[in-house]
């Protein structure tokens, strides 16, 4: 799954953006998922006094309402966005809004103001790019309307799949934090494949998603797991180990 994120104030052309994306993307054969970021804090879509909002005043932490034409979930307080990407299995998912997941970003703004950007900005469309053409600040002006086709290549050149944001002193293979090497990548500095995290020799997964590990967990279980095999018949050094299991436990 490959995730980036618009970035920019209101009115900057934002959602006009991403409409247009996925329509392209949708045209080449691939799945999106979105997640629009709400800055106006008393948003919520429950209504007081309804059935699902008694339900969760009763005490109920996950509230689902379910009709003919769609189905909500409704989760309490504000989920971390790596909890809520992995329930999303699309080709990608776009964030609207989203700065606190380490993703490439584009920068929209409007027509006569300074676009915001990261240090993950790989791109500068919106309505700025309306009245702007060529780059800014090294980074390309691509408007997302009238040129929506070259913007999809580009996020298909330089976005690649999930990182996570994992703890420099849990990891630092690479001589840096995820945010500064996902950088790197978009720059053409580094390459994202020479993630440590995306050459791992152990593969775990849970209920079917892949779990990343840092290099020192991975060792922990290769060798725990290598330690009580090694000692059964039919154990030969060098081959491939499976286990699976069901987590029972209360």
């Amino acid at each position: 799954m490959r995730v980036f994120s618009i970035t920019g104030l209101s009115g900057s052309g934002k959602t006009s953006t991403i409409e247009h994306i996925i329509k392209e993307l949708n045209a080449r054969g691939y799945t999106v998922g979105t997640v629009k970021e709400i800055h106006f804090e008393a948003f919520k879509m429950d209504t007081e006094g309804k059935n699902t909002w008694r339900h969760r005043q009763a005490g109920a932490d996950t509230v689902t309402a379910r009709s003919a034409t769609e189905t909500d979930v409704l989760y309490k307080g504000h989920m971390p966005i790596y909890d809520l990407l992995s329930h999303y299995n699309q080709d990608f998912v776009i964030l609207e809004g989203v700065r606190d997941a380490v993703v490439p970003e584009i920068a929209v703004s409007a027509e006569d103001a300074e676009p915001k950007l990261s240090q993950l900005t790989f791109a500068v469309s919106g309505r700025f790019a309306n009245t702007h053409t060529g780059t800014y600040q090294n980074l390309p002006i691509i408007n997302g309307i009238t040129d929506t086709k070259k913007l999809v290549d580009f996020i298909l050149e330089k976005v690649p799949t999930l990182m996570y944001d994992v703890d420099v002193e849990c990891c630092g293979a690479c001589g840096t934090d995820c945010k500064t090497f996902l950088s790197k990548h978009l720059k053409g500095e580094a390459n994202i494949n020479d993630c440590i995290l995306k050459k791992s020799k152990v593969k775990l997964t849970i209920d079917g998603k892949n779990i990343y590990m840092v290099p020192f967990v991975e060792a922990i279980l290769k060798n725990t797991v290598t330690g009580v095999v090694k000692e059964l018949k039919g154990f030969k050094k060098g081959k491939k180990i499976t286990i699976e299991f069901v987590d029972d436990s209360k």
